[in-house]
């Protein structure tokens, strides 16, 4: 699946926000090594570097698109740098400190499973933090599986999109911690984004939950199934005199390792 790194940051306010409450919990005073799962184009990865210059700061993703986006910024900054990786296979090493994913894992199949192996493997002290969206019961997401699911487009996208088990609830991340041995925190946040502009809830889906969509069409298809999923949220999300309100939920959840 190809990604679109301007796309991605279009909505960068709204997108930042859950990013920035997430590493707001993480209280390491100085981390030496600090991993980012899922670092996207890398703007949020820097930030870790310079809230901690002594540290090591490491970015991983699976899309060259979007490393070669964070290569700018890895030349700002001495201490970061990004690489390409499938974090399936990924594992702490013994020096990590900090690891956090922001709206990473819900791309990856069986995270929950590798979430007790990735706390097992961390050192006494270390932190592990995640955010994963929550609204995949939203009607962005639901209609659009129905669409995708539908007589015209089945044939085409049968498949194509996840949601059962995507994600875990706040309750399971923060039982997998406790169970792991670590001192933990999960909330849930809802968003209520005032997002500007005709087709605006099109526009925000085209940069992360769409791309699978968008990959598996042709260019004429995919022009096609976009005229009519806007349609569709358009009576879902009527715009008001200010805007169209588009609620955001996100699931939240931050681990200490005892000891």
């Amino acid at each position: 699946m190809k990604w679109d790194p301007a796309k991605y940051v279009q909505f960068g306010d709204y997108r930042d926000r859950p990013y920035f409450d997430l590493a707001a919990r993480v209280r390491a005073d100085a981390p030496r090594h600090v991993v980012d799962l899922g670092c996207g184009p890398g703007n949020l990865t820097a930030t870790l570097a310079g809230r901690w210059p002594e540290a090591e700061v490491l970015g991983l993703d699976s899309s060259p698109e979007m490393l070669a986006k964070a290569a700018g910024h890895a030349a700002k900054a001495a201490n970061l740098s990004f690489s390409l990786a499938d974090i399936a296979g990924w594992s702490p090493s013994p020096r990590t400190d900090v690891v956090l994913s922001n709206a990473g894992l819900q791309w990856l199949p069986g995270h929950r499973g590798l979430l007790p192996h990735w706390l097992a493997a961390l050192k006494p002290g270390a932190w592990f933090a995640l955010q994963v969206p929550g609204n995949f019961n939203s009607p962005s997401h639901t209609l659009m599986r129905g669409l995708a699911g539908s007589a015209a487009w089945a044939g085409r996208l049968a498949g194509v999109l996840r949601h059962d088990d995507a994600v875990g609830e706040g309750a399971e991340y923060l039982q997998i911690m406790l169970d792991a041995g670590c001192d933990a925190d999960a909330w849930e946040t809802t968003y209520f984004q005032l997002l500007p502009g005709p087709d605006p809830v099109l526009e925000w889906v085209r940069g992360t939950a769409l791309r699978p969509v968008l990959a598996a069409l042709s260019a004429g298809e995919a022009r096609e199934f976009e005229a009519e999923y806007s349609a569709l949220l358009a009576e879902a999300y009527p715009a008001g005199p200010h805007g169209t309100v588009f609620p955001f939920r996100r699931i939240f959840a931050v681990a200490r390792k005892r000891g």
